[in-house]
């Protein structure tokens, strides 16, 4: 059965949700988003959006019961191929071996204003009773 995972962010006004789950599998979508006011945010630094799109990921998974330690594959969308390096070096502080699954594509273009990245992400919570959450990342 699908359901809402609810991340305290403001919902988007497209239709779609932001993360949805299905029994013990996460499915998400992050844009970098404004930390005081939650509002889609592109201010063109690369490493900043990658933080707030991978704080956001590490805040939702929370919210499903899970950690960044559930996290299975990434597919990370930017619009500039010279990005990957400072993109890269931000990932590796919120993920550590072995790593998720990943792609990296490079898009024309995303459609929040000067928006660099957008991630997909698929995970999984453990949801047997009194499992025990592994420290996040």
């Amino acid at each position: 059965m699908l359901s809402v995972v609810d991340n305290g962010l403001p919902r988007s006004k497209s239709p779609v949700s932001n993360t949805v789950r299905v029994n013990s599998q996460i499915y998400t979508v992050q844009i970098p988003r404004d930390p005081e006011t939650g509002l889609p945010s592109g201010d063109g630094d690369i490493m900043i959006q990658t933080h707030r799109v991978l704080t956001q990921l590490r805040r939702t998974m929370d919210a499903a019961g899970g950690d960044m330690n559930g996290v299975a594959q990434i597919s990370v969308y930017i619009v500039d191929a010279a990005d990957a390096l400072g993109m890269n070096q931000v990932y590796r502080e919120y993920f550590s071996e072995p790593y998720p699954n990943r792609a990296t594509m490079v898009v024309k273009e995303l459609l929040g204003e000067n928006q660099l990245i957008e991630i997909v992400v698929h995970a999984h919570v453990d949801v047997s009773a009194g499992a025990q959450r592994p420290g996040a990342r």
